[in-house]
């Protein structure tokens, strides 16, 4: 999911008299009743299942609606359905048994509200980026091509209690999907009654999860989530109300963490360097990679593989880590987290870790390289030097990534101008998806534990390959690993780790660090886990 999934750890100027303000005045957080009080580092972008891109709005329906599964830690446990099944048919045959549960309504969520918001979601018209996800199932990619219709994708409502989904070929990670939002079901009734409004606000959604929304306008910092009565399984939800601040700023995130406005906060910079020695300190490795991506549509001469590597070689990872983030983040070698993939026969041979042996130089820091090489670009590009704008969001952490890359790309690639801009959260992402940018600082975090899940970007026709680096051996082995090899662990782990290999060597995308998530998290809450796709899930915690 993209950090467009967000930046969310991002920093920016926001009064601390507004946020004391909007988190309840001096009145202490802990001592509200059964209440946790939450960051995130910029607004909800969306509520319409279909449509989320991003971590924000993603924890947020994470909490307010529920799939097929969930991730409880590291499980996958049974959400709508009632225990997490193996496919039958040679791999070509999902059928899930679904539990009696009910919308915020109290109308019943049936197999159909599945089948019409999978159909929904792959209609072109509905212009869902997480559409391609549904490649694989039958139909989908006829559908998504305008070649066949919604009505025609292999889902079926055998009953109110069955669901059934027919694969063209086999997806081995077809499980894991199930907790992305992308996959939730949705109330046909709500979409049609909100029209173009629904998912904007939280009086324009209906819900089936944990909690409800409310306090949502759209666009507002602040939002809050109550315990949701009707839910299936509400006898394990223990935690009343969760109230959620947008805070931008690292050192006003600290300051609301001490005066006990807040329960949980993210830290960056100086802050969390000095939140180390703090009792409460947290911190999660995400499988998230920070990256920059190059618009090749926009920028020819990008098309150039030299100028490309020298961008990279010019970054000094270790030193932006440092000096800047300071918060325990790890040099990306490659795109794909580490952590994130395990080989099929060897769970200790780590995905990431064996493409770094092979490719670790295309991220070493050589600034007499990486001059070499732009040289060299530049020339094979037919132009003597390069004024481009790089992007990013308009937190104070991404605005100081955005000096330091200016900096260094500008004082190791001679002949390279680079100015910048900082632009609103969702204003990136549709400037992105829109291809109005020459350079971005992006990431990716995953959908499911599996490196397909970033890999898969980056083909020549994904929504999401926003700089439109194409290489048509990424391409087949990628296709491969989704097809041919699909029921082939051994030989898929092989075609992926290929790609990758092709992916780094070609600098299609330029990775910069793996996220650490620097938190301060009050000791009176048990239970919280954290998932593989980078959310917190509330199911079972407490507040002592």
């Amino acid at each position: 999911m993209k950090l467009s999934k967000g930046i969310t750890a991002g920093v920016g100027f926001v009064t601390l008299a507004a946020l004391l303000a909007a988190c309840g005045g001096s009145k202490n957080a802990t001592n509200d009743t059964n209440t946790w009080h939450r960051m995130e580092g910029d607004v909800i972008s969306t509520m319409d299942a279909s449509k989320n891109t991003d971590a924000i709005s993603g924890q947020a329906l994470d909490d307010t609606m529920e799939g097929l599964y969930h991730y409880e830690g590291k499980e996958l446990k049974p959400g709508l359905a009632t225990k997490v099944v193996t496919a039958g048919d040679n791999g070509l045959t999902y059928t899930y048994k679904l539990r009696n549960s009910t919308w915020s309504d109290g109308t019943k969520v049936t197999a159909n509200d599945f089948v019409y918001a999978w159909q929904r979601t792959v209609d072109p018209k509905t212009k869902a980026q997480y559409a391609y996800l549904y490649s694989g199932i039958k139909n989908a990619d006829a559908i998504m091509a305008g070649k066949a219709k919604p009505s025609t994708l292999g889902v079926k409502a055998v009953d109110d209690h069955t669901f059934e989904v027919t694969l063209e070929k086999p997806v081995p990670y077809f499980n894991t999907m199930m907790v992305n939002p992308a996959f939730f079901p949705q109330s046909q009734k709500a979409v049609a009654k909100y029209g173009a409004k629904y998912g904007t606000s939280s009086d324009h959604i209906l819900t089936n999860g944990a909690y409800t929304l409310k306090g949502w306008n759209g666009t507002g910092n602040s939002w809050t989530e109550v315990k949701n009565p009707k839910y299936w399984n509400a006898k394990n939800i223990h935690i009343n109300t969760i109230k959620t601040q947008v805070v931008k700023d690292s050192s006003t995130a600290m300051n609301l963490y001490n005066s006990k406005k807040l329960d949980q906060v993210t830290l960056s910079g100086q802050q969390a360097a000095s939140a180390r020695s703090n009792k409460d300190y947290r911190a999660l490795k995400q499988s998230s990679v920070f990256y920059l991506e190059l618009n090749e549509k926009k920028i020819p001469a990008f098309k150039n593989a030299k100028i490309r590597q020298a961008i990279s070689y010019a970054l000094d990872r270790d030193s932006y880590i440092k000096k800047v983030l300071n918060n325990g983040s790890l040099n990306a070698h490659v795109v794909t987290p580490a952590g994130l993939m395990s080989k099929p026969d060897d769970p200790n041979t780590d995905f990431a870790a064996v493409a770094a042996k092979d490719t670790k130089q295309y991220t070493d820091y050589d600034p007499a390289k990486a001059k070499s090489l732009f040289k060299q670009g530049l020339k094979e590009a037919g132009v003597s030097s390069l004024k481009v704008e790089l992007m990013t969001d308009d937190t104070d952490n991404a605005k100081t990534t955005a000096e330091y890359l200016q900096n260094a790309l500008s004082t190791n690639l001679p002949g390279l101008k680079v100015t910048t801009a900082t632009v609103p959260f969702k204003t990136r992402l549709t400037r992105s998806s829109e291809g109005q940018f020459d350079m971005v600082i992006t990431a990716w975090g995953a959908d499911f534990p599996d490196a397909i899940s970033f890999l898969d970007l980056f083909t020549s026709n994904n929504s999401y390959n926003d700089g439109k680096w194409s290489n048509p051996q990424y391409d087949a082995l990628i296709a491969k690993s989704k097809g041919a090899d699909a029921n082939d662990p051994n030989k898929r782990w092989n075609d992926l780790l290929q790609a990758q290999n092709i992916l780094t060597k070609d600098m299609g995308v330029v990775p910069i660090y793996q996220r650490v998530l620097t938190t301060l998290q009050r000791p009176n809450i048990s239970g919280l886990t954290y998932s593989p796709a980078n959310s917190f899930n509330y199911t079972g915690a407490k507040l002592k």
